[in-house]
């Protein structure tokens, strides 16, 4: 029961779909050690506790858009799921520990906010730096404008003009 569950694992299950960051029904289910299809009955037995914001359903674009990107599903035949996935918000997930009441779910619940805090301060984090450079770089346009301007020409290096190969016709025609 005291399995630790790896921060990385998790953090390479949380996607951002919808601009919100979500997990998929089937890796959740995995980690509390359920089938999907009893994860995503506990949730319809308990539909109320998942407004649209907690948890919502793939549509089929996106779902072969997502097939495709992030390799979510294998293709093929009898390698899709037979209904479109559910995605967990942060908050649906907290609700699933309510839902599925037992040690493991909770022990799984609590690495998988960790997780999520983590990934929150790192984006706070890499922002924050964002900012930074920007602000360094008006400060510092106008003395350091040829600077930038020599780097974009080495980076797009003028074209130049080769001469034509081959011979030229007697009397001047080519």
């Amino acid at each position: 029961m005291n399995e630790i569950i790896p921060q990385e694992l998790i953090e390479r299950k949380i996607y951002v779909i919808r601009g919100q960051k979500v997990m998929l029904d089937r890796d959740l289910a995995n980690l509390y050690g359920v089938e999907t299809r009893t994860l995503n009955q506990a949730v319809k037995r308990n539909i109320k506790r998942f407004p649209n914001d907690f948890m919502f359903q793939l549509t089929k674009e996106e779902f072969s858009v997502q097939r495709s990107q992030i390799v979510l599903f294998e293709k093929g035949k009898g390698r899709y799921p037979k209904y479109l996935p559910c995605m967990f918000t942060e908050q649906g997930i907290a609700m699933l520990s309510s839902v599925l009441n037992s040690a493991r779910a909770i022990l799984v619940n609590i690495e998988i906010m960790r997780a999520f805090v983590r990934l929150r301060k790192m984006l706070a984090s890499n922002a924050y730096l964002a900012r930074k450079i920007k602000a360094l770089e008006k400060k510092y346009d106008g003395q350091f404008a040829a600077v930038f301007d020599a780097i974009y020409n080495l980076m797009n290096p003028p074209e130049k003009k080769r001469p034509k190969i081959g011979f030229k016709r007697e009397g001047g025609i080519e």
